[in-house]
């Protein structure tokens, strides 16, 4: 490679865990580049001192103001500067959206290498159809959130891959229980490292796992696509009674349609009656 980089913007995806995944195209591009914006300087400074680099670290996170980023786009529009985050792909579920979309508006060159991702990793190793796939980045925090996400995403004909943090996993699973139920799930976590896994299973399956053996490390959350299924209004009254212990009787019907394909109105005037 031409150690000579023209200047622009060079999005380079680092390890997620083990070093040695850097490619040869990264390795050479972080030693070329006038500076690296990066989400930590201390995480970061590891694998640059592992390369051999000595090149000057800019601090550039979801924390970033206006006047950050400016001074970040008036250095790449003179001189080749890289940017990683801590792990991974640059931008998958980590910061650099907005620093790219003005890039591009400015006319700076845009360069990315592709590399290691945890999102990709997780669904070749989960067993879980990989032919269509949705990622939607870190489910919310907060329960209600969370049900609404899920809610929202029950008809997708895809797998479904989220990034989760161990003390939210159990939350998660058991959301996923309630939202959609039936569902094949997989974990994936430790990717790379010495104690990587994939664990299969039903959700009520993983969250007993999981309660025994506290997870740790950073993980992927795998829903395995809906099943083809036949939902009579049996059915449907049954999942209107949960909905309406925290909804009212139209947002049950709405729930209750997305995941089952049977008639708003119908399931709105049996909830009525339920209520």
């Amino acid at each position: 490679m031409d150690q000579r980089l023209s200047p622009g913007l060079y999005i380079v995806a680092t390890p997620i865990g083990n070093l040695g995944d850097i490619t040869l195209r990264a390795a050479e591009t972080l030693r070329a580049v006038a500076a690296v914006a990066c989400e930590d300087t201390r995480v970061t400074g590891k694998l640059m001192q592992h390369l051999g680099c000595k090149q000057r670290l800019i601090r550039y996170d979801d924390h970033a103001d206006e006047a950050a980023r400016e001074r970040l786009l008036a250095l790449m529009a003179a001189e080749p500067v890289a940017l990683v985050s801590d792990a991974g792909t640059p931008l998958i579920s980590d910061p650099g959206y907005r620093l790219v979309r003005e890039a591009r508006e400015r006319g700076i060159a845009i360069t990315s290498l592709p590399g290691p991702c945890a999102a990709v990793m997780g669904i070749t190793l989960s067993g879980l159809p990989s032919d269509r796939f949705l990622f939607a980045g870190f489910l919310p925090s907060k329960e209600k959130a969370r049900g609404d996400v899920l809610g929202e995403l029950a008809g997708v004909p895809a797998t479904l891959v989220f990034y989760e943090t161990a003390p939210r996993l159990l939350d998660s699973l058991g959301a996923i229980a309630q939202h959609l139920p039936g569902r094949e799930v997989a974990v994936a976590r430790e990717l790379t490292k010495m104690f990587e896994e994939c664990r299969p299973g039903t959700p009520q399956d993983l969250i007993a796992h999981y309660t025994a053996h506290p997870p740790r490390g950073e993980i992927v959350l795998m829903i395995g696509p809906p099943q083809a299924q036949t939902f009579t209004m049996g059915d449907a009254e049954a999942m209107l009674r949960e909905e309406l212990v925290h909804a009212k009787a139209s947002q049950a019907a709405a729930s209750v349609a997305k995941r089952t394909g049977l008639d708003r109105k119908e399931l709105y005037a049996l909830a009525m009656r339920l209520k």
